[in-house]
């Protein structure tokens, strides 16, 4: 199917690693001009190379930190300047260290959670709305995360994505006169597919086991209908159904959990 984003201009940010690349790729294979927004500039060349041999029509980056004051407003000016416009937002720009309610005591860590997972979509909410609002079309994909929704060691992360539910389905009730779209994508754990699909950075970097291991994988899958783990490409052709006018514009305000079944909200 044709999802006519040929050509969109789509921002996609915490574009350079995991499921964010994966989403940048997938609009590679479209032919949309992509903004991949990015901390990790490294990381962000790598993946701008590879999504240039994917198809996409034009690709620009903006290393930005998303929790600076303008960092949200300097990477949306960036499709502005360079296009006039902005067509797709994909807030997908997220960090997590899991950790039990009782024992996750840390102030400072609890402040980068809210700071980058919650008031980074805000600010690229606000940001991407001004244009979109001027042209009354737009689309906007969150992507949240399972553990919205309550799960084990991830009560204050769950707790700012679920703020991003929130935030996401406003700016759909708020928005819909404009012509804009706004949707949220929680998926499940996602495991990066190779060690150059994450920046050094990446929470990920220090290897898969040292994050996630084979008790913890274990356990998830018992609870999996599918009986398989979520992959970044599943998350992002979700992604770019939500984002395609042409496949879902009469879908604002919903939410769809890509984890094979995990959760079922």
């Amino acid at each position: 199917m044709d999802l006519g984003l040929r050509d969109a201009r789509v921002l996609v940010t915490g574009g350079a690693s995991n499921i964010g690349r994966g989403i940048v790729h997938a609009f590679a294979a479209e032919g949309s001009r992509i903004v991949l927004c990015d901390i990790d500039g490294a990381q962000a060349e790598k993946v701008r190379a590879e999504t240039l041999e994917r198809g996409a029509a034009e690709v620009e980056l903006a290393v930005v930190d998303l929790t600076s004051p303008d960092g949200a407003a300097r990477a949306v000016h960036v499709a502005v300047d360079r296009w006039e416009g902005l067509d797709v937002l994909v807030s997908n720009a997220g960090w997590s260290v899991p950790g039990f309610v009782t024992e996750d005591t840390d102030r400072d860590r609890w402040q980068k959670l809210v700071e980058v997972n919650l008031f980074g979509a805000i600010a690229a909410t606000q940001a991407a709305l001004v244009p979109m609002i001027e042209a009354r079309a737009g689309a906007l994909v969150y992507v949240a995360s399972e553990a919205a929704f309550g799960q084990i060691r991830q009560a204050v992360y769950g707790a700012t994505k679920a703020a991003v539910v929130a935030l996401a389905r406003t700016t759909a009730r708020e928005h819909g006169r404009h012509g804009i779209r706004a949707n949220i994508v929680c998926p499940g754990l996602v495991v990066p597919e190779s060690p150059d699909a994450v920046g050094a950075s990446s929470l990920w970097a220090v290897g898969e086991e040292n994050v996630f291991n084979d008790k913890q994988r274990e356990y998830l899958l018992k609870d999996t209908p599918l009986r398989r783990l979520t992959s970044a490409d599943d998350v992002a052709s979700t992604v770019l159904w939500l984002a395609s006018d042409r496949a879902a514009r009469q879908v604002t305000g919903q939410l769809v959990a890509v984890s094979g079944g995990y959760t079922m909200p």
